[in-house]
């Protein structure tokens, strides 16, 4: 077994090496280059787009259909997965909390993306209706991104003060480190709200979780279009989300695994558990697909044919074909195999699963907008197809790097994996604290 100060060495942030400082460099130049291409974007509008009067909704908002979904994972790991009182998952609490608050504010931030004007973003706040599903999704995705951030914040408290104490000889880092810690000494009346706290943010956001993923639905189900007229589709977006969020966790514990030197913490028994889980939601997930399908085609409207056929024979089968069997089925079939649910190739599986539910947003977001119930009449034919600019895709891969550097960020500064929660279930004693440590 090993000591609290061999525990405190072996999870306290890692500075950055170099190919970390290569990483964050490269991701920087990616949000330069986005926020350039924003630039053009926001002072010529979103005519150098490739969005027009019938895919009014494009690439932007199938990313954040897909942060959304992602941030799911918050909730999945930390919170259910904590009030069952799972053990094995301590390890990976803090991983999905920080992806949940990263695709989150990232989620928030493409919404004003997709803007023309996002001066009037303060509109939705000053003038709000409660009968418009975008307002829902503005209370839900706000309430949701306090209580993610709290709950990643709460849980960090008596490792902030483990880190202020370790770090007592570099007096500015263990200065910050004992203010954001809010003079946690470990005290039973602290103990007790510390716990109560957590176990109230636990559950206060499943139900919100489950919210703003069923309000997203609505936005959807609440606008007349082929593709979308579903009463299917709040349960649709919750289940691909948790194969989302579930797929972005093993792909992050594994790089974090590698890189921070953590397989005495992260083990091949996570990577099986977590391997199970995922398969388990696709299954589900798979449910809802046949659902989402097979009664528009059973019951062949004129409109849901001309958009089934699109996706299923037409311009987007490729894609769509692609997203199902390369990115639901066959990770499901393979996670049934153990070998399978070893570090590596799960790792590969978990990102073909994200980048198939990337993919998955778009098809549901894009096509469905080509085949209006009211065809728009007079407009060029280009208006009838799809294709986002360079300056789309820059944008984009900027979100997805502004997220990847926040998650970076946090990563280096907070322990990956709980010290204070990981020594109490392996019964590590902590030192008593010394008078010097009580006065610094």
């Amino acid at each position: 077994m090993k000591s609290f100060e061999e525990l405190t060495n072996d999870l306290a942030p890692k500075k950055f090496g170099l190919y970390g400082k290569i990483w964050v460099a490269f991701l920087v130049v990616v949000i330069l280059g986005a926020m350039y291409a924003y630039y053009q974007q926001a002072t010529k509008g979103l005519v150098i787009t490739g969005m027009r009067d019938y895919a009014l909704w494009g690439i932007y908002i199938s990313n954040f259909v897909f942060f959304v979904a992602i941030s799911l994972v918050g909730s999945l790991v930390t919170a259910i997965l904590r009030l069952s009182g799972v053990k094995w998952a301590t390890p990976l609490t803090r991983i999905s909390e920080i992806i949940a608050v990263a695709a989150i504010i990232m989620g928030g931030l493409t919404i004003i993306i997709d803007m023309g004007r996002p001066d009037r973003i303060l509109n939705l706040f000053t003038h709000g209706r409660l009968q418009s599903p975008i307002v829902w999704d503005v209370i839900v995705i706000t309430t949701y991104l306090v209580i993610s951030i709290l709950l990643l914040y709460f849980p960090l408290l008596p490792d902030l003060q483990i880190l202020r104490r370790k770090y007592k000889n570099k007096k500015k880092l263990s200065k910050w480190y004992g203010k954001f810690s809010l003079n946690w000494n470990g005290n039973t009346t602290q103990r007790k709200i510390y716990k109560w706290s957590i176990q109230t943010l636990s559950v206060l956001i499943v139900p919100v979780a489950f919210g703003i993923h069923t309000v997203t639905a609505w936005l959807f189900a609440t606008t007349y279009r082929p593709g979308w007229d579903s009463s299917n589709f709040g349960p649709y977006f919750i289940a691909g989300a948790f194969v989302a969020g579930a797929g972005g966790v093993i792909s992050l514990m594994y790089v974090l695994r590698r890189t921070h030197h953590l397989k005495d913490y992260i083990t091949d028994f996570h990577f099986d558990q977590m391997g199970k889980l995922l398969v388990l939601l696709i299954l589900v997930y798979l449910y809802f697909n046949v659902n989402e399908y097979l009664v528009p085609a059973y019951k062949t409207t004129e409109k849901e044919a001309a958009h089934l056929k699109e996706l299923f024979f037409g311009d987007e089968a490729l894609l769509f074909w692609t997203v199902i069997i390369v990115g639901l089925v066959i990770p499901a079939v393979l996670l049934l195999f153990k070998k399978m649910r070893k570090p590596l190739p799960l790792f590969i599986i978990g990102l073909i699963v994200v980048i198939g539910a990337w993919w998955k947003r778009f098809i549901i977001v894009t096509p469905t907008l080509l085949h209006p119930f009211l065809p728009i009449q007079g407009v060029p034919e280009s208006w009838h197809h799809y294709n986002p600019t360079h300056l789309e895709w820059l944008i984009t891969w900027g979100t997805l790097a502004g997220a990847m550097l926040i998650v970076t960020l946090l990563v280096r500064f907070i322990p990956i994996i709980p010290i204070h929660e990981t020594a109490e279930e392996n019964n590590i004693v902590e030192p008593e604290k010394t008078a010097s440590d009580e006065k610094s």
